[in-house]
């Protein structure tokens, strides 16, 4: 959003808690990649350099964007944290742990991947091993000797799952509703070039070849604990948000023995773990990929109001008693990933913020 705002010579300010560009990806775990093909990942103005492969590691991702940063002389106020953001009349005031501003236009840029989701799991205090949520895990060296689940199969809990098991780290996945997965690649070619070309067939169409590509690629699992639902992958993405498990591994491993796939937790005990089929199994180590919220709610007043069912904007753009307000980062409903949706939605918003 920055660098659209630079690039048509309009002023801004940027509040960043953080104390560098980019700061979460630096902080994510070891062996992570883009899961989305470099030419759809990439900022505004600024393409990947040739060098970078197709998709793209996290490390370099971080390079990319203090380069970015430097590029467009994007200068955010770092180390300064966001209290409330309020009416006032015609303008929005920022309240800051430092400041209060006012502004005509506030984009929130702050994500869904902003506030950790940890549910309660019964006598998960009683527990004597450790308990990591996923966002603070980074490679497989404090696991290795110990019995290890990961709590949910989202693409972090399937690829921290690979990770450990390729590490010979005894791995069982806990799996609690049925669940779409898709190659990474498939017939040589990316699953999101693929899934971009189906979204421009008629629905019916592209959701039967979307399923009888995974059959294809991913086969039935449902022997080894995963069940697939009716709803086709590209129907779930499109009507939910939910974006599929993108499969780089994980299913080998599953398949294969490495991985052990669990349902739904019924309560933890002192060394163990009770599932609702009543099966019992000691553990030493417990990673949580549960996932996270957005919770804009604790910045602005009424939020409810114009969420969806999962907490996050209906809309880049705010209307009624929020106009001035934009949020960016949070349509997760494209075949082109949250990075495709980004470069998108910036470009609806800086067309917004010239009228306006």
């Amino acid at each position: 959003m920055a660098g659209r705002l630079r690039n048509s010579n309009i002023e801004f300010d940027i509040i960043e808690k953080e104390n560098s560009v980019g700061f979460m990806w630096s902080q994510h775990y070891d062996r992570l990649h883009l899961h989305t093909v470099k030419r759809m990942s990439a900022l505004p103005h600024l393409p990947f350099p040739d060098s970078f492969p197709t998709f793209v590691p996290k490390n370099d991702l971080f390079q990319y964007y203090q380069d970015y940063a430097k590029h467009f002389d994007i200068q955010p106020n770092f180390g300064e944290t966001l209290i409330s953001v309020s009416r006032q009349e015609n303008s929005w005031k920022i309240k800051t742990d430092l400041r209060e501003v006012n502004y005509n236009h506030v984009i929130f840029c702050t994500g869904i991947n902003r506030v950790l989701n940890q549910p309660h799991l019964n006598g998960l205090s009683l527990f004597n091993g450790t308990v990591t949520h996923s966002r603070f895990y980074k490679n497989p060296k404090p696991f290795v000797g110990k019995k290890t689940v990961v709590i949910g199969m989202g693409n972090t809990g399937a690829e921290i799952a690979l990770d450990l098991a390729l590490n010979k780290v005894p791995t069982t996945i806990s799996v609690r509703s049925e669940i779409n997965i898709v190659p990474l690649t498939l017939l040589g070619n990316p699953t999101q070039e693929t899934a971009l070309k189906l979204a421009k067939l008629p629905t019916p169409l592209a959701d039967a070849i979307s399923n009888l590509a995974q059959k294809f690629a991913i086969g039935n699992l449902e022997k080894f604990g995963i069940k697939t639902p009716k709803i086709a992958a590209s129907a779930q993405l499109r009507e939910t948000g939910k974006t599929p498990v993108i499969d780089l591994g994980t299913v080998e491993q599953i398949k294969n023995g490495s991985i052990k796939v669990v349902g739904d937790i019924e309560r933890f005990e002192k060394d163990s773990i009770i599932f609702k089929n009543g099966h019992k199994e000691d553990f030493d180590a417990v990673i949580m990929a549960t996932g996270y919220n957005s919770k804009l709610e604790e910045f602005i007043p009424n939020m409810t109001e114009m969420q969806d069912e999962y907490g996050n904007p209906k809309s880049e753009i705010g209307q009624d008693e929020f106009k001035g307000l934009y949020f960016l980062g949070f349509d997760n409903f494209k075949p082109g990933g949250i990075l495709g949706a980004i470069y998108e939605g910036s470009e609806l918003v800086l067309r917004k913020i010239k009228v306006n």
